[in-house]
Order: structure tokens, then sequence, then C-alpha cells
């Protein structure tokens, strides 16, 4: 005989008595990503299989050339100063496009008077940023920065304003009826109804952000990821080209998957109602 509470039992029967997923029911989502992967090397080992020709090489000799460079020391050498220019240019747009962003949407006026402001950054161009910032900042790590934050910074200021549009003006008051601080609206009005768009902002961020680094790189660095794919271009080693590409793709990945999500959940795990 089927009770009235069966259907929660079975809901539940994945989380344990604290109402957090099992190990079991965790580790879904990587055993999904693993063998959506593992579905696309195969087809990428079939392809090459069939059309075999040094501009398309297969999985085994991109693996053997990652193996190659890591064993050198060079992959991780370079991996690491992408990284550094990613994680630097990151934070900067997020900052600065976060802090314009509520402040546009806050405010009408200044919205008006800077929205075609917004509007001309969108549309100029990433290499003419980045080749003007190199010639008049010079071919260093400041200009490489900020030609990319630069980039970024009037996409997270449209998001961020569309969250400021929407803020709920009820719990500002509540906030001046209980007397918060700066800190505390900051803390419990203003990011709880922003993260929505913090978490899209940042999710997209970080996808434009390393492949303009990489454009950053090849144009004016004298290492990372992209002056090694400019490099292997020069010699037609695609297998290098390939490895290098894939490497970095895999380290985001890690990224997304360990840091991003976890992070997200974390933040949203007010709006889920217990078990």
């Amino acid at each position: 005989m089927t009770t009235p509470d069966t259907g929660d039992r079975m809901r539940g029967a994945a989380a344990d008595m604290s109402g957090q997923p099992s190990p079991a029911t965790a580790l879904i989502p990587v055993l999904t990503v693993a063998l959506s992967l593992f579905g696309l090397c195969l087809l990428w080992a079939f392809a090459a299989n069939a059309w075999q020709s040094r501009a398309f090489p297969g999985p085994g000799k991109v693996w053997q050339v990652l193996l190659r460079e890591a064993a050198s020391g060079d992959l991780f050498y370079h991996l690491g100063a992408t990284l550094s220019r990613v994680a630097a240019a990151y934070v900067v747009a997020m900052v600065i496009g976060s802090v314009i962003g509520v402040l546009l949407g806050s405010y009408r006026g200044a919205d008006r008077f800077f929205s075609p402001w917004v509007i001309l950054f969108l549309n100029i161009p990433a290499l003419v940023v980045i080749v003007l910032a190199y010639i008049w900042f010079g071919l260093n790590e400041a200009a490489a920065i900020g030609a990319v934050a630069v980039n970024k910074i009037p996409n997270v200021v449209v998001t961020m304003r569309e969250g400021a549009r929407a803020l709920d003006p009820s719990y500002a008051e509540m906030a001046a009826v209980y007397r918060f601080g700066p800190l505390d609206r900051i803390r419990h009005v203003l990011l709880p109804q922003l993260q929505p768009y913090l978490a899209a902002a940042s999710r997209s961020g970080i996808a434009l952000i390393w492949k303009i680094v990489l454009v950053v790189e090849l144009l004016g660095r004298s290492n990372g990821v992209g002056v090694q794919i400019y490099v292997n271009f020069q010699l037609f080693d695609v297998a290098a080209i390939l490895a290098y590409t894939l490497a970095f793709v895999a380290v985001m990945l890690v990224i997304e998957l360990l840091l991003v999500q976890p992070v997200e959940q974390h933040a949203t795990r007010w709006r889920r109602r217990p078990a």
C-alpha cells in the first residue's frame, strides 16, 4: 500500500539526514561531464582515423605532445602566466563593472547620460582596444591586463545594471526601518538580490576574458598560451596548438566544476527549501 509520503521518501533517498546531497548524488554531474568528454574523444579519434592528415591529429598524438610539454615544464609555465592574467583581468572587470552597473541601474539620470558610452565601448572591437593599449602604455603587463578588462567591463555593466533595476524597494525600506549600516545593506539586501546577475556576469566573463587574453599574449607578450599557439602556428604543429588549447580549457573546466559551481550553490542556498 502506497502511503502519502512515499514520494517524499523516494525523492529524499539520495540525501542524508541533514538534507545535503549524498556523495553518490554529488558525483553525478562529474560523471556526466566525464562521460560526455569521453564520447567527444571517441568521435574525434574516429574522425582523425578516417581523415589521416598532419593538419588533423588524433587525441593520441595530442596527448603525447601534452605529456612532452608537461615533462619539460613549459606547459605549466605558460599556463600559469595566462591564468594569472585571466585572474587579474577578471577581478578588475568584475569590480569596476559591478560598481558602475549598480550605480547606473540605481540612478536614471546617470544611466541616460552614460548609456551612449556603454554602447560605444560594447561595440569597439577587442583588437582595437588591445593595439591602442600597447601603443599608449607600452608592451607591459599593466597594458595587457587593462586591455582585457576594458573589453569585459561594458558587458558586466549591462548585466549588473539590469540587476539593479530589478531590485525590490521594499527591502531597502526594511533596511531603513531597522537602521542597517552601509555594510549590512550591501551584505543582506543588495548582494542576495544581485547574486543571479553576478553569477551570469561572472560565468560569461571567464569565458570571454581568457579568449581575449590569448590575443593579448599573441600581440605583445613573451609567454603564455597565446604565444605558444602563435609559435606552433608558424611551425604548422597542429598537435601542439591543440595540446596547449585543450590544457587550458581543461583548467577552466576544473575551475568551473570545483570553484564556480560550488560557490554559486553556496550563495543560493537560502533559495532552496529544506527537503
